[in-house]
Protein backbone atom coordinates (compact mmCIF):
# COMPACT_ATOMS: atom_id res chain seq x y z
CA UNK A 1 0.00 0.00 0.00
CA UNK A 2 2.89 2.37 0.50
CA UNK A 3 3.64 2.20 -3.21
CA UNK A 4 0.04 3.16 -4.03
CA UNK A 5 0.18 6.14 -1.67
CA UNK A 6 3.47 7.24 -3.19
CA UNK A 7 2.02 7.16 -6.71
CA UNK A 8 -1.09 9.09 -5.59
CA UNK A 9 1.07 11.78 -4.00
CA UNK A 10 3.18 12.17 -7.14
CA UNK A 11 0.27 12.30 -9.59
CA UNK A 12 -2.29 14.48 -7.80
CA UNK A 13 -1.84 18.12 -7.00
CA UNK A 14 -2.61 19.16 -3.44
CA UNK A 15 -5.00 22.11 -3.10
CA UNK A 16 -4.70 24.52 -0.19
CA UNK A 17 -8.35 24.84 0.77
CA UNK A 18 -9.42 26.05 4.22
CA UNK A 19 -10.14 23.34 6.75
CA UNK A 20 -13.80 22.36 7.14
CA UNK A 21 -15.81 19.73 8.96
CA UNK A 22 -19.20 18.08 8.56
CA UNK A 23 -21.91 20.59 9.45
CA UNK A 24 -20.09 23.54 7.88
CA UNK A 25 -21.80 25.56 5.17
CA UNK A 26 -19.53 25.86 2.13
CA UNK A 27 -19.55 27.33 -1.36
CA UNK A 28 -17.68 25.18 -3.89
CA UNK A 29 -16.77 26.85 -7.20
CA UNK A 30 -15.99 24.30 -9.89
CA UNK A 31 -15.46 24.25 -13.63
CA UNK A 32 -18.18 22.94 -15.93
CA UNK A 33 -17.05 21.93 -19.43
CA UNK A 34 -19.76 21.96 -22.10
CA UNK A 35 -18.25 21.12 -25.45
CA UNK A 36 -15.64 23.79 -26.16
CA UNK A 37 -17.05 26.19 -23.58
CA UNK A 38 -15.96 26.32 -19.97
CA UNK A 39 -17.67 28.11 -17.08
CA UNK A 40 -17.54 28.23 -13.29
CA UNK A 41 -20.58 27.20 -11.25
CA UNK A 42 -21.03 27.62 -7.48
CA UNK A 43 -22.60 24.88 -5.34
CA UNK A 44 -23.60 26.18 -1.87
CA UNK A 45 -24.70 23.81 0.86
CA UNK A 46 -23.88 21.92 4.04
CA UNK A 47 -21.11 19.34 4.26
CA UNK A 48 -22.77 16.12 5.42
CA UNK A 49 -19.73 13.84 5.32
CA UNK A 50 -16.03 13.57 4.58
CA UNK A 51 -14.64 10.25 3.45
CA UNK A 52 -11.25 8.76 2.66
CA UNK A 53 -7.79 10.09 3.32
CA UNK A 54 -4.87 11.56 1.44
CA UNK A 55 -5.24 11.83 -2.31
CA UNK A 56 -8.59 10.01 -2.43
CA UNK A 57 -10.41 12.16 0.14
CA UNK A 58 -13.95 13.21 -0.82
CA UNK A 59 -16.68 15.31 0.76
CA UNK A 60 -20.43 15.43 0.19
CA UNK A 61 -22.35 18.72 0.03
CA UNK A 62 -26.15 18.87 0.34
CA UNK A 63 -28.40 21.76 -0.63
CA UNK A 64 -32.11 22.32 -1.14
CA UNK A 65 -33.13 23.31 -4.67
CA UNK A 66 -36.84 24.13 -5.20
CA UNK A 67 -37.82 21.91 -2.28
CA UNK A 68 -35.76 18.95 -3.50
CA UNK A 69 -32.59 17.86 -1.73
CA UNK A 70 -29.54 17.72 -3.99
CA UNK A 71 -26.28 16.07 -2.94
CA UNK A 72 -22.99 16.19 -4.76
CA UNK A 73 -19.75 14.37 -3.98
CA UNK A 74 -16.53 16.29 -4.64
CA UNK A 75 -13.02 14.83 -4.64
CA UNK A 76 -10.87 17.14 -2.52
CA UNK A 77 -7.83 17.01 -4.82
CA UNK A 78 -9.68 17.70 -8.07
CA UNK A 79 -8.33 20.14 -10.65
CA UNK A 80 -11.87 21.25 -11.52
CA UNK A 81 -12.47 22.79 -8.08
CA UNK A 82 -11.46 26.43 -8.40
CA UNK A 83 -12.34 27.74 -4.95
CA UNK A 84 -13.81 26.53 -1.68
CA UNK A 85 -15.17 29.04 0.84
CA UNK A 86 -16.43 28.21 4.33
CA UNK A 87 -19.49 30.42 4.86
CA UNK A 88 -20.57 29.20 8.33
CA UNK A 89 -19.18 26.81 10.90
CA UNK A 90 -21.78 24.31 12.06
CA UNK A 91 -22.23 22.91 15.55
CA UNK A 92 -22.83 19.16 15.19
CA UNK A 93 -21.91 16.10 17.21
CA UNK A 94 -21.69 13.53 14.45
CA UNK A 95 -19.34 12.83 11.57
CA UNK A 96 -22.01 11.70 9.13
CA UNK A 97 -25.13 13.86 8.94
CA UNK A 98 -27.39 11.50 6.99
CA UNK A 99 -30.30 12.26 9.31
CA UNK A 100 -30.69 15.65 7.58
CA UNK A 101 -32.16 13.83 4.57
CA UNK A 102 -35.36 13.09 6.52
CA UNK A 103 -35.80 16.53 8.08
CA UNK A 104 -37.55 19.55 6.56
CA UNK A 105 -37.93 23.20 7.51
CA UNK A 106 -36.43 24.54 10.71
CA UNK A 107 -35.58 21.06 11.96
CA UNK A 108 -33.07 20.67 9.15
CA UNK A 109 -31.21 23.82 10.20
CA UNK A 110 -27.73 23.42 11.69
CA UNK A 111 -26.79 25.71 14.57
CA UNK A 112 -23.78 27.94 14.07
CA UNK A 113 -20.67 27.24 16.11
CA UNK A 114 -19.55 30.18 18.24
CA UNK A 115 -16.08 30.71 19.61
CA UNK A 116 -15.40 32.07 23.06
CA UNK A 117 -13.16 35.12 23.23
CA UNK A 118 -10.47 34.95 25.86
Amino acid sequence: MDLMNYVHEQVTKINDFPSFRPGDNVAVSYKIVEGAKERIQVFKGDVIQTKGQGATKTFTVRKMSNGVGVERIFPLNCENIVELKVLKRGKVRRAKLYYLRNLVGKKAKIKERTFKKQ
